[in-house]
């Protein structure tokens, strides 16, 4: 009888195995995620087998006899864990895009162990004990360059994850590193939490001023929620519209407020956690000799250290904030002329003046561009890029699973035909999609030991404009920019051509990682670019030379002012990752402190943005959101270069495919850049776009 019990269990688990997608090859056009087979039940089970595999691997690596190498200790280490990468990569991405109260709960109750497996990886003695030996043999060893930075960052990567404390310190990390985990997983799932308690309902006399195309797609909001009339909410395609265009400042207001105190308090107040995970870093980076956690997390960066982050955004600061006090002072005149009254400009007031002056500074608003950007066009156009600079070629193919059913998917083709990966779309808002644009991969890069090339499957996330009932998908400006944002860093995942996974595609440097996604953006005000697929969506017109040109003028409005705003986030990341003892009492007069060179408009009691920082709270940004100020000088000095030469300039694109966008990090950044360009990337290029050296 024991027997036969024994046998039925035997059977049961491996049915239950077999019926896990994650456990086997997936039978799917190109190895794709089977999103229709996976079930909510299978993400535990395959995260549990996917540790206990690669502790196997661990194991294996740790306790074989035979002296450490570079092949059989580095190799193998980076090799290991396939399968829980698998899951995690499928699982992570899904609990941003497509979040159910389950998932949200699964990612509770596995966070915890995944950071106890990872400390396990991360604190064991005798694997460290075979990466130092190896390590310190490093010059003798004949190693490519690649191979080289490898065995660098696996080394550096350990020793910064406590392989290198000892005693109590090891479990201080253990724990410390466990909790946080936990933590900015609760940050980011109240995030989402609270974004989606808010909505504001209105009436045909709440409509004045708003565009045919916001009313339409507050009626769609509200449609959908099974109300009557119009609906407003927190995501960024309702909300920016109502802010720009209302004529309703009481409405304006109560909008703005509701957006910038979330997570304040409530059921989902973020202060306690924000400000101790800013403890928990500060405590990590202490373990580590370190005084504060930007300079623990900077060591591996182009910008070296906080003096050099600080260095920059101060250089900014002098050069762009007088500019954009005249750029403030230039819309309150407008604001108090129109109103026939003083005006104080408050936040809330600021993008509707501001659009209203740029209407007629340069005869330009969105609802002008609207028509020339329809989804189906712009898609064309942001992939038609890659084809004029890289030879690539866009193929739907709806027989590869999608994970909701607007999402599709391409296949990816190089000129001469040759398969090079997997890109999925995913473009409008839903309940269980967190707010902002983003990339990732389901798949990445790498090369096995035959040499064989796994390609890559990525995804862009985004938040558009949805379609109404009376029109298609009409992008705002910003909108496409975003698209060709993330699709920059798709083409950075999709022509990696590196061989080991931790280094391909995206795994670089948190301020060199926006550089191919920024340099994108610089397209869209290139009429050359723009005649491609820029046509109104009725008439087939493309869009008016004189438009385009408006398009350029109209690029360095404001510009200052948005600096600004960017180091505003940027000082206010670099202070809750500079402190050396917890922040004592209220964490808003910290923030206020922190910000307040950058203010320009009236701070609003009740309101805040550290809540609601996601960036670097829970987003990987931590002492890193200066890079998108740091890619900028990259990216504006990189499209200097292709503007000289031509911007689809075939050679100049084959050498930043060549030196940037197929090698990962397998280089110095540095040494990558100036591969590309020949000399270093300086400031001027960047002030001279938007107009702040002449």
């Amino acid at each position: 009888m024991r027997k036969i019990v024994l046998l039925l269990l035997t059977a049961f688990t491996l049915m239950t195995q077999a019926a896990n997608p994650f456990f086997g090859k997936y039978k799917t056009p190109y190895e794709t995620v089977p999103f229709d087979k996976i079930k909510i039940t299978d993400y535990e089970p395959a995260f549990e087998k996917g540790m206990a595999e690669h502790q196997k691997e661990i194991d294996a690596i740790v306790n074989q006899r035979s002296m450490p190498t570079f092949e059989n200790t580095i190799e193998a280490l980076d090799r290991s864990g396939q399968l829980l990468s698998r899951v995690a990569n499928v699982f992570f991405a899904l609990l941003s895009a497509e979040s159910t109260p389950e998932m949200m709960e699964i990612s509770q109750r596995i966070s915890p162990k995944l950071s106890e497996h990872s400390n396990n990886i991360s604190l064991n003695e005798k694997l460290f004990e075979r990466i130092k030996f190896v390590y310190d043999k490093r010059d003798l060893l004949e190693l490519t360059p690649e191979q080289r930075m490898l065995l660098d960052e696996t080394y550096d990567s350990m020793a910064r994850q406590g392989a290198n404390l000892q005693g109590e310190d090891r479990e201080k990390y253990r724990a410390l590193s466990s909790e946080l985990s936990q933590l900015t997983l609760t940050f980011g799932q109240n995030v989402l939490k609270e974004q989606n308690l808010f909505s504001m309902e209105l009436t045909e006399n709440d409509l004045e001023g708003l565009p045919q195309s916001a009313i339409d797609g507050a009626a769609t909001l509200a449609k959908s929620k099974g109300k009557e009339g119009y609906l407003v909410n927190l995501s960024y395609p309702s909300y920016a519209p109502f802010m720009k265009y209302s004529t309703r400042r009481d409405l304006r207001e109560k909008l703005y407020r509701a957006y910038n105190s979330r997570n304040l308090d409530g059921e989902y107040n973020n202060i306690p956690v924000l400000k101790r995970i800013a403890e928990v870093r500060m405590e990590i980076a202490k373990l580590f000799d370190k005084p504060n956690y930007a300079e623990y997390k900077l060591e591996h960066t182009m910008a070296q250290n906080s003096s050099n982050v600080y260095k920059l955004l101060n250089q900014l600061l002098e050069a762009y904030k007088p500019v954009a006090v005249q750029e403030v002072k230039e819309i309150e005149g407008f604001a108090i002329g129109k109103e026939g009254s003083d005006v104080t400009i408050m936040p809330w007031d600021f993008s509707f003046y501001a659009n209203q002056l740029k209407d007629i500074k340069y005869s330009l608003n969105d609802e002008m561009l609207r028509p020339y950007f329809e989804l189906e066009h712009v898609k064309k156009g942001v992939f038609g890029l890659a084809t004029k600079l890289y030879g690539l070629t866009f193929t739907k193919n709806s027989k590869i699973p999608v994970y909701h059913p607007e999402v599709e998917a391409f296949e990816v083709r190089d000129a001469n035909g040759k398969y090079v990966g997997i890109i999925y779309t995913d473009f409008f808002p839903r309940e269980g999609k967190r707010s902002g644009a983003w990339m990732t991969e389901f798949k990445g890069q790498w090369k096995d030991e035959k040499g064989n090339d796994s390609r890559p499957h990525v995804t862009i996330v985004m938040n558009f404009t949805r379609p109404t009932e009376t029109a298609p998908a009409l992008l705002t400006y910003d909108e496409v920019e975003t698209f060709l944002h993330e699709f920059g860093h798709s083409l950075h995942g999709l022509l990696s051509e590196v061989t080991y996974p931790s280094l391909s595609g995206t795994s670089v440097y948190h301020d060199f990682v926006e550089l191919p996604s920024q340099f994108n953006e610089n397209y869209l005000s290139e009429k050359e670019f723009l005649d491609g697929f820029a046509v109104h969506y009725k008439t087939g017109e493309k869009i008016p030379a004189e438009l385009v040109e408006k398009i350029k003028n109209a690029g360095r409005f404001n510009a200052a002012y948005a600096c600004v705003r960017q180091l505003t986030f940027g000082l206010l990341d670099m202070a809750w990752h500079t402190i050396s003892a917890p922040v004592p009492g209220d964490a808003i007069n910290f923030e206020r402190t922190a910000i307040e060179r950058t203010q320009i408009t009236p701070l609003v009691d009740g309101t805040a943005i550290s809540p609601q920082f996601s960036h670097i709270f829970s987003g990987g940004y931590a002492a890193g959101y200066y890079g998108y100020k740091w890619a900028e000088v990259l990216d504006a000095d990189a499209f200097a270069v292709f503007k000289a030469h031509g911007i689809f300039d075939p050679a100049t694109a084959a050498s930043f495919r060549d030196n940037i966008l197929k090698r990962g990090g397998t280089e110095n950044p540095m040494v990558l850049y100036k591969r590309f360009k020949g000399s270093e990337p300086t400031i001027e290029a960047l002030m001279k776009r938007d107009g702040i050296l002449k």
